[in-house]
């Protein structure tokens, strides 16, 4: 049966490290369609040479550049995928298949982490992200910082495919995400209104960490699990610690 045809779209800035890895595990898209924010490394030249179509737009925001590269797209599937992020074996097969007779307006891929020097267990927690949709019925949403794809339809989770975030090769680099994230967070107006941000900084950490470690089973990728659940406790207090600096800063 002949499948729905889609559109690889990805951002691009100063990706040359990552995405040839990404693009060649994703060469089975009908079109792929690249917007640069004006890269100064080979980032383009990749992205041409797999026969992508390449613009080039300022960054302004995360969101309305998704939206902008959504709309340069030439089929009503789209498969969205960062530049530091690698389909896994076997995926595609999978996406065929759901694009044969597609009954949800989009799919969800589980999302593996690179935790450092390896990667996310298979058998621990993955969460599933919407990649794979219909963009007539689809939109991103105004969220800072995380802006997300949101669908007019039901949304199915495809649990034989997934992707690797190849983003953080190291503790440092982790932790320079984590900084920025939770800065972002104080330009998001229902953030600014919390009101308990000292007891959730005490208080969320050990959970979120028990969380990651023991019921998402990152203790399945050993030491590096370890590593990265104390991280993702740290980026939860760094949210509210520095939202409470912030309140504190606002009464003074």
């Amino acid at each position: 049966m002949p499948r729905e045809k889609f559109s690889l779209v990805i951002i691009t800035y100063n990706n040359a490290d990552t995405l040839e890895r990404c693009l060649a595990a994703a060469d089975f898209a009908d079109e792929i369609v690249v917007l640069d924010s004006g890269s100064t490394d080979a980032t383009v030249d990749i992205a041409k040479r797999f026969g992508a179509r390449v613009a080039v737009h300022p960054f302004d925001d995360y969101g309305p550049q998704k939206q902008r590269a959504y709309d340069m797209a030439s089929h009503d599937w789209i498969l969205n995928i960062d530049a530091d992020e690698v389909l896994s074996p076997g995926t595609r097969e999978v996406i065929e298949r759901a694009l044969e007779n597609p009954r949800a307006a989009g799919f969800r891929l589980p999302r593996r982490e690179r935790m450092f020097w390896t990667a996310q267990s298979r058998w621990s927690h993955r969460n599933g992200h919407l990649r794979l949709f219909d963009r007539r019925r689809a939109c991103m949403n105004k969220v800072p910082v995380h802006a997300a794809v949101e669908v007019d339809g039901p949304v199915k989770t495809l649990w034989r495919a997934d992707f690797i975030n190849d983003g953080d090769a190291d503790i440092a680099a982790r932790v320079e995400k984590i900084n920025r994230y939770s800065s972002g967070m104080l330009d998001h107006k229902r953030a600014r209104r919390q009101r308990f941000a000292g007891l959730m900084m005490v208080l969320y950490p050990p959970v979120f960490f028990l969380r990651q470690y023991v019921f998402k089973r990152y203790f399945l990728s050993g030491w590096a699990g370890f590593i990265a659940s104390v991280i993702g406790a740290f980026y939860v207090f760094l949210k509210y610690a520095k939202l409470f600096e912030a309140r504190k800063n606002r009464e003074r």
